[in-house]
């Protein structure tokens, strides 16, 4: 028997890249698996994908910036697949690359926007149920300016920063009914985000240490990120709920230093040096 038999996941951002291999992974756990993002014709190829294996899929178009978007989304997900037990928010934009005083406001803003606010929209939505349910697991995608300064990526960097502490928040708000919160870092994998860092002039110009990192062999595989959240929706990391779990990590090792993690408040949004 899967792990995930019998559940429902939700996928955002699942029509490419880190998203697809997110969502088959869940599939392939047994859960039947939503698969959200804005272009149509990407999200039926991952289900088709999904499908093609044997598992069951249902492709969502959805504009995550609109409160009345996802709720109409997460309803019809919920009438066809059953109650949400896994929800994980992939989705991400970075187009505003640059000093501030050089990106075009709007531009930066919509990164914040759809980043954070998207993932507020679908936390919102999906956290009443599965706390009336007792149980449940939301996985919140961080990155690049989480927890350091990131140069000429000031919008990415801050809306990444705000979706730790939101899942901290979220985690604290829910877990004593049974929901808990997730911070995921896939690490650097090669995706559309990248490619537009690597190839469009603005990036070229202002971020050369993307390249430089490729150049030098860091390319994490989003397989590392998707087995890694299969874990999570499975409950083999309840015990660092609330905190950050990186593509990176060994997750052997992750689970036998989950207790020292969990003590020394580690994989947290904290103040280096000072009092909480």
């Amino acid at each position: 028997m899967a792990r995930l038999d019998g559940t429902v996941s939700v996928v955002t951002g699942a029509g490419r890249g880190i998203g697809r291999e997110i969502a088959l992974h869940q599939a392939r756990e047994g859960a039947k698996v939503a698969v959200l993002a804005r272009t149509k014709s990407q999200i039926e190829e991952t289900v088709s994908l999904i499908e093609e294996e044997g598992h069951t899929g249902l492709a969502v178009q959805i504009d995550l910036t609109s409160r009345a978007d996802v709720e109409r989304a997460l309803g019809r997900i919920v009438d066809e697949l059953g109650p949400i037990d896994t929800l994980v928010n992939n989705h991400g934009s970075f187009r505003a690359f640059g000093p501030i005083w050089e990106c075009d406001p709007d531009e930066w803003w919509q990164d914040i926007e759809i980043n954070l606010r998207g993932t507020f929209h679908t936390c919102r939505e999906v956290a009443p149920a599965m706390r009336s349910r007792g149980r449940g697991r939301i996985v919140n995608l961080v990155g690049g300016g989480t927890g350091n300064s990131f140069p000429n990526g000031s919008g990415y960097a801050s809306s990444k920063a705000a979706i730790m502490r939101f899942t901290e928040c979220l985690n604290d708000t829910t877990k004593d009914a049974g929901v808990m919160a997730f911070a995921v870092d896939p690490g650097l994998v090669r995706t559309a985000m990248t490619e537009l860092q690597l190839n469009s002039p603005e990036g070229q110009a202002h971020l050369p240490g993307i390249q430089e990192l490729f150049e030098n062999g860091v390319n994490i595989p989003p397989e590392r990120a998707a087995a890694l959240i299969a874990d999570i929706a499975a409950g083999r990391f309840d015990a660092l709920a609330g905190r950050l779990l990186r593509g990176v990590d060994d997750r052997d090792e992750l689970e036998r230093e989950m207790t020292r993690l969990a003590e020394n408040d580690d994989r947290a949004l904290r103040f280096s040096g000072m009092p909480s």
